[in-house]
């Protein structure tokens, strides 16, 4: 099996849960920083499965590196290669779909609750609401052919699926000490920002364990839904995958 492209892009937003995911499941992946590399692969063939992270960045900025990755993403969907986008990378996955992402009427910023689709409860196993912790500024459409799974309500679009490639306006990801390290690094955005859906850092700090416990169950169910579909494009029964994991740079 080809390993699976996981494209950072902050030291402080690395794939946390995910990381535990696939390598207790021993499926072999690469971690690259692209604004380190200032540019991204351009070709989806020589993977399993792309994973996007999220960003400080806005996926509208013309830089080098968001340019190659929307490239990238652009030939997974057209070589049927299964995209994973978590917050600026869902957004990254709809505007390679031709959706159109916007700033949003509010900042989400904290922790809050979705609902999910009949779609979503059907394909992704996701239970009918969910709390997701979020650090957003923009919102992106449903793309053409796609089906909304988590809708919000300060955001409509929260998620969407087009087939192997599913969207999280949110982060699945996160792990106690990653929040934490975001609410030191951005206490003074924190400080700023306001709105319905901005909570500031006490609130997001709140009862972390609890939050973060009830989030990683459903980030396990969601990555095993997903890379079970990898291991089926592959021919691979679950049981099958033995490989070492390949980590390339932080």
């Amino acid at each position: 099996m080809k390993p699976i492209l996981v494209l950072q892009h902050e030291a402080t937003q690395g794939p946390g849960v995910l990381l535990d995911h696939l390598e207790k499941n021993g499926l072999c992946y690469q971690l690259l920083m692209s604004p380190l590399e200032g540019r991204a692969p351009v070709l989806a063939r020589d993977y399993s499965g792309i994973v996007v992270l999220g960003s400080d960045h806005s996926v509208n900025e013309d830089l080098p590196w968001i340019v190659c990755e929307q490239a990238l993403l652009q030939d997974a969907v057209q070589r049927h290669v299964p995209v994973l986008g978590h917050c600026f990378g869902a957004q990254l996955l709809a505007r390679s779909l031709g959706a159109k992402v916007q700033r949003s009427p509010y900042p989400n910023i904290g922790w809050g609750q979705v609902w999910s689709s009949p779609y979503a409860q059907r394909v992704m196993g996701l239970p009918r609401r969910a709390v997701l912790f979020n650090w957003h500024y923009d919102t992106f459409q449903i793309p053409s052919g796609a089906s909304r799974t988590l809708y919000g309500p300060h955001c409509l679009n929260k998620g969407f699926g087009l087939g192997p490639h599913w969207a999280f306006q949110g982060h699945l990801e996160v792990t106690a000490d990653s929040i934490r390290q975001w609410c030191d690094h951005g206490r003074h955005e924190l400080a700023q920002v306001y709105g319905p859906a901005a909570q500031d850092a006490d609130h997001i700090l709140l009862g972390l364990d609890q939050h973060v416990s009830t989030l990683h169950l459903l980030a396990r169910q969601t990555y095993q839904r997903w890379t079970d579909q990898l291991l089926e494009r592959s021919g691979f029964a679950r049981t099958q995958i033995h490989m070492p994991s390949l980590y390339a740079g932080q």
